[in-house]
């Protein structure tokens, strides 16, 4: 791997190049080297450095003056702006000085006027004339804004009609209807009574405000199920006691009727 490394390295082949490159690149610098007897080494390549340097400077040296005339320029332009403007407000200044501003302006308002306390009656009333008398009479006859009894009568009648009104309104709304809903233990006599058709007995009782609601058997014991039924009724028009009368009718299936839960709605 090394031999084919070197095999494509140059460096030492053209090593006499490297070394005139960095001769050039000092006597550029530094100015050409100089030998013992102080004579200049004569080499066509260092004769040729400084040449080219020094056209390289002059040209720099002219573009960095002619970028100085320039910047002169602006700065005298610079200079020329800032004194008019200097003049300018010296101008105003004077023209301000003779011309003070104007007050703000004031609202103007009017001066109160100074009331003058009225003078005392004198205690001394001169008889009314009989002409005056019969004016006032008739003055007295004329009511320019009616009767104070009038208007009390009015006023008690438009309350009256409001409050019969609101009567009607009243008794037109309907009342609150108390309702309950009662939970009902329907006993059988034995365990082989027909719990469904006792069911169907029991619904088939039907009164005005009476409905029947969900229903479920529950064990008592010794195989026996009584049967647990919900209805909701309103209490002014069915009773307990005539529900239970009614189902206690159906004798061939219910023993007894308890009341297991009431609840008012």
């Amino acid at each position: 791997m090394a031999a084919n490394f070197l095999m494509h390295e140059k460096i030492w082949f053209d090593k006499f190049k490297y070394d005139d490159a960095e001769k050039k690149y000092y006597e550029q610098m530094n100015g050409p080297a100089c030998n013992s007897s102080g004579q200049q080494s004569a080499s066509s390549s260092s004769s040729a450095g400084p040449a080219g340097d020094q056209g390289e400077l002059i040209t720099r040296i002219a573009h960095l003056e002619a970028e100085n005339q320039s910047l002169h320029s602006v700065v005298v332009d610079l200079q020329l702006a800032i004194s008019r403007l200097e003049c300018r407000l010296n101008v105003l200044e004077k023209a301000s000085a003779h011309h003070p501003s104007p007050p703000p302006p004031t609202q103007h308002v009017t001066p109160m006027r100074k009331v003058e306390p009225q003078a005392a009656p004198s205690k001394k009333v001169n008889p009314p004339s009989a002409s005056a008398v019969a004016e006032e009479d008739e003055d007295d006859d004329i009511d320019l804004f009616g009767s104070d009894e009038e208007e009390d009568q009015e006023a008690a009648r438009i309350r009256e009609e409001r409050l019969k009104q609101y009567a009607e309104k009243k008794s037109k709304k309907p009342g609150l209807i108390a309702k309950s809903s009662i939970l009902l233990d329907v006993k059988p006599w034995d365990d082989e009574t027909d719990m469904a058709k006792m069911e169907e007995c029991v619904r088939s009782v039907q009164m005005d405000g009476l409905v029947w609601g969900a229903s479920k058997l529950v064990p008592v014991g010794y195989g026996i199920k009584k049967l647990q039924i919900q209805c909701v009724v309103e209490d002014d028009k069915v009773g307990t006691d005539i529900l239970e009368e009614e189902i206690t009718k159906f004798e061939d299936y219910v023993q007894s009727v308890d009341i297991a839960a009431f609840n008012k709605i």
